[in-house]
């Protein structure tokens, strides 16, 4: 089918509809005087479209949403925290923050599940000019004490579960100087320190005195976090982000919502606090850029769940009115599903939006006839800061298998492998992006720096097209990377793990198709002469140097060593028709 043009069968569009054409649309959100009016700026020498009204700083975003009050933010369990208790908390932890010594491009790391002390963690140490540190709670205490070092984080700031992973490896982390540890019920051994002790638990938040964020000068393009993202050579990389990286993707989320409006041809409708249940893990850029700042902007409602229950989740769902959830293609084909599903009131759903991995077109009809929900999803990546593209509405129903147009604030080109040439509309290239949330670069990796990105543009390393609408579908992954339920598994990295096992000498990992999960790790090994391994020692061994959701499910032995091409690369292709 002609992607183009392409829709789902049992679905077509209203009556007159578009309204207007994306150029239409924009033109109207954007103009002069509107909230979503765009300015140039200079970034590092590059001239930048941004949205004027975008926070300039998180501590502007943090007193901001100072302003909202008593209206509820956080939920977790029988916790729930205001934004007015909230702030105050923030505020307490920045000066505990700056008492500890902790000054303007320090690293701050922060290690734990989605709990109500997480957004207070970031943003305290953001206020102040650290560079946040999110570290991938799911993994193992080698990965974790790597980014630890790597970052050559000042502080850390855990739960208990991380910090059983991190304590036996204080040695490998010379730079750390201070530990607080949220949630331990026992003693703690110096250098470690309770949390509680500085700020509480979080249903003891409103007890604390009422507080200013400490004065801290900050700019626009100061770096704020660095999310690592899986290594092609086996270490992770660092992306280092920078406030208006961040901050800008409320603005972008909030333009996304009106375009679907204006697309139609209906007026906007007038703002409403909302509920979401965030189910994505708070160290994706995803659920942090892009889910917690539109909330906080906007003072909507942030619901944690201690790890994902369908059963629990549509509990939620009804108690709360839940307007909002998703993340990945898993939770949504999960909830529909599901065989308790009609025991609930689900009315309450609105919309239901993933990215991050490969999903099956007829999810959004599915969405769309089961819930009523309007079904969105997108593109970006962590040197993105996540949001680039979003397809929302009836633009997705109508053009399912894209990942939708770029953003105002964004631009898209197709370039050819070596990236001397623009492609024209319909012909696949590898995907080029640039706009405000493209990240300042890697961590400490110049080489990796100046590969990736240039003059602005991000190489993204997804092999895509864009339609005569603008409208971007991603083909395959130049870069060799496996998406599992969102997470990104590079496939160097599990081979280098494969290849130390003392009976392996070639090894290879593919991704084989999952209906909800997209994808999962699968590999293919040839053993060395005189030697032996099981699938299960294999995964054991895998299991106990990277995070569980990179083990490979399935694993294939070849009894001569595995083809290759002229240049000596494995042919995957060929190897995944074995599975």
């Amino acid at each position: 089918m002609d992607s183009q043009t392409a829709s789902l069968d049992n679905w077509a569009p209203p009556e007159n509809w578009p309204a207007k054409s994306l150029d239409e649309v924009r033109d109207a959100l954007c103009a002069p005087g509107m909230p979503f009016e765009m300015e140039l700026v200079d970034i590092e020498g590059v001239s930048t479209r941004v949205w004027k009204n975008a926070h300039p700083s998180l501590a502007a975003m943090a007193e901001h949403a100072r302003g909202h009050g008593d209206a509820e933010f956080l939920i977790y369990q029988d916790e729930r925290v205001t934004y007015a208790d909230w702030y105050k908390t923030v505020a307490t932890l920045a000066h505990h923050l700056q008492s500890l010594g902790v000054e303007k491009g320090d690293r701050v790391a922060l290690a734990m599940r989605n709990l109500p002390e997480w957004p207070v963690i970031f943003f305290a140490g953001a206020c102040i000019g650290a560079i946040v540190v999110p570290l991938n709670a799911w993994w193992t205490d080698q990965e974790l004490t790597f980014g630890m070092a790597n970052s050559g984080s000042k502080v850390l700031v855990c739960d208990y579960e991380r910090w059983a992973r991190l304590s036996p490896h204080l040695d490998e982390m010379p730079d750390l100087q201070h530990i607080l540890v949220s949630r331990e019920e026992g003693e703690l051994a110096a250098p470690a320190k309770k949390l509680e002790s500085v700020i509480g638990s979080p249903n003891e938040y409103c007890n604390l005195p009422e507080t200013d964020l400490p004065s801290v000068d900050i700019a626009p393009d100061d770096e704020a976090a660095i999310f690592y993202t899986s290594g092609t050579t086996g270490q992770p990389k660092g992306a280092l982000g920078s406030h208006r990286n961040i901050t800008s993707n409320a603005v972008t989320s909030a333009y996304a919502g009106a375009a679907s409006y204006v697309r139609r041809g209906e007026a906007l409708p007038e703002p409403t606090k909302r509920v979401g249940l965030t189910v994505v893990p708070m160290f994706h850029c995803t659920a942090c850029s892009a889910g917690m700042m539109i909330t906080v902007h906007s003072g909507h409602k942030m619901i944690f769940m201690h790890k994902w229950d369908t059963l629990e989740a549509m509990q939620i769902i009804e108690r709360e009115k839940v307007n909002s959830t998703g993340g990945v293609p898993f939770i949504a084909w999960q909830l529909i599903e599901h065989p308790e599903r009609e025991n609930f009131d689900l009315s309450s759903l609105e919309s239901i939006g993933y990215g991050g991995a490969p999903s099956a077109p007829e999810l959004a009809v599915k969405i769309f006839e089961t819930f009523g929900a309007l079904p969105s999803n997108g593109w970006g990546m962590t040197e993105t800061m996540a949001t680039v593209t979003t397809n929302l509405a009836e633009d997705y129903l109508n053009k399912p298998t894209s990942c939708g147009p770029a953003m105002a604030t964004a631009d898209l080109k197709i370039m050819t492998e070596e990236g001397d040439r623009e492609l024209p509309v319909g012909e696949v290239g590898e995907l080029w992006a640039r706009g405000p949330m493209i990240v300042k670069g890697y961590w400490n990796r110049p080489e990796a720096t100046a590969e990736t990105f240039v003059d602005g543009w991000v190489r993204t390393g997804d092999l895509a097209y864009l339609d005569d609408e603008g409208f971007c579908y991603i083909a395959d992954r130049a870069k060799d990377m496996i998406i599992r339920g969102g997470e990104n598994i590079y496939s160097s990295e599990v081979e280098n793990v494969l290849y130390d096992h003392p009976a392996i000498i070639d090894a290879a990992l593919i991704g084989i198709d999952h209906r909800t999960l997209g994808e999962e790790p699968a590999a293919v090994v040839h053993l060395s002469a005189g030697h032996s391994a099981t699938e299960e020692e294999l995964q054991d061994w895998v299991r106990e140097r990277l995070a569980a959701f990179k083990v490979p499910v399935k694993i294939l032995f070849s009894e001569d060593s595995l083809p290759r091409n002229p240049n000596g690369k494995i042919m995957k292709r060929d190897l995944k028709d074995l599975f």
